[in-house]
């Protein structure tokens, strides 16, 4: 429905991936889904919506409708791995013994299959599972694309953009870039020493102000 309102806006290739997805899902989704089912119908979605991302990213004029689209990524993005790792410490493991085992290794595991990190994450560590390593490539790697660090490093590229074309800065611009360089200056051993959770609150609090601050700004509300 909102491709439909912005169809113009939006390249062929764009829309014709956001149409096909549509039906697609349409069809699967008619009737419920079996258990047994679920992991395929699961790989459909994540397929599709690629698709959609993938035609977006790479048809889409760089101008403010990119701009915009990529601040909500972003901030969202940014929001669900924060979450996802306070979830680990604060659900996933109710027993502080259980530090360091098997079941707390196989957490940590699932933690990096949840945000498309697992592979990734063995390049650099070697599948070394520690969770200092962990939360380190998540918060503070600057080439992970779900972690913190990278998504502040392009949302403060896009409201500079956005800045630049309508030659005005507004509350946004300082939260991001006062985001990002909090990031840049951490260290993982500072953060798990203040504590995990938190910093994790702090920054989805300062996180969501951002997004907040994005629509007011720009006249979202």
């Amino acid at each position: 429905n909102n491709a439909r309102m912005v169809r113009t806006a939006l390249t062929r290739e764009t829309w014709e991936s956001i149409n096909e997805a549509w039906m697609s899902l349409k069809r699967m989704l008619a009737k419920p889904i079996d258990e047994r089912d679920l992991p395929s119908v699961l790989d459909a979605i994540k397929r599709e919506t690629a698709l959609i991302r993938g035609s977006f990213y790479g048809t889409m004029l760089r101008n403010e409708i990119f701009d915009f689209s990529q601040l909500g990524t972003y901030v969202e993005r940014a929001d669900n791995t924060a979450r996802i790792l306070d979830v680990k410490y604060y659900v996933l493991l109710p027993s502080i013994s259980w530090v360091g085992s098997t079941l707390d290794n196989y957490q940590w595991e699932s933690i990096l299959r949840s945000v498309s990190a697992h592979r990734s994450y063995r390049w650099v560590y070697d599948a070394d599972y520690k969770p200092t390593n962990i939360a380190d490539y998540l918060i503070l790697n600057v080439r992970m694309p779900r972690s913190l660090m990278f998504c502040y490093r392009f949302l403060s590229e896009h409201l500079k953009f956005l800045g630049d074309d309508y030659g005005e800065r507004h509350a946004c611009h300082a939260t991001a870039e006062k985001t990002q360089t909090m990031l840049r200056a951490g260290s993982i051993k500072g953060i798990f020493d203040a504590g995990l959770h938190e910093f994790l609150a702090n920054f989805i609090r300062d996180n969501t102000k951002l997004g907040e601050e994005i629509a007011q700004d720009y006249r979202f509300n």
